[in-house]
């Protein structure tokens, strides 16, 4: 009997943890867009312009005779 319950709530472990991860995995990049849409709102974030491109920037920043402050975070990163 302890033997059925153990291979019981292993196997409704492994239904549980599979099913997150399926979950996690139907759409990954269109998850990372958000958090960077949400991410971009944040107050501090949005009192400036910010150019989606490293080359776009040193370009722009080099017409206007600016420095350019990069801002990098994982919470979007692929």
């Amino acid at each position: 009997m302890k033997n059925l319950v153990r291979a019981l709530s292993g196997l409704l472990l492994l239904a549980t943890i599979s099913s997150a991860l399926v979950a996690q995995e139907k759409n990954p990049q269109e998850s990372l867009l958000e958090k960077h849409a949400s991410k971009l709102k944040k107050e501090f974030l949005s009192r400036v312009t910010w150019e989606g491109s490293f080359d776009s920037a040193m370009t722009k920043a080099k017409k206007e005779g600016k420095l350019i402050l990069a801002y990098f975070t994982r919470s979007y990163a692929p």
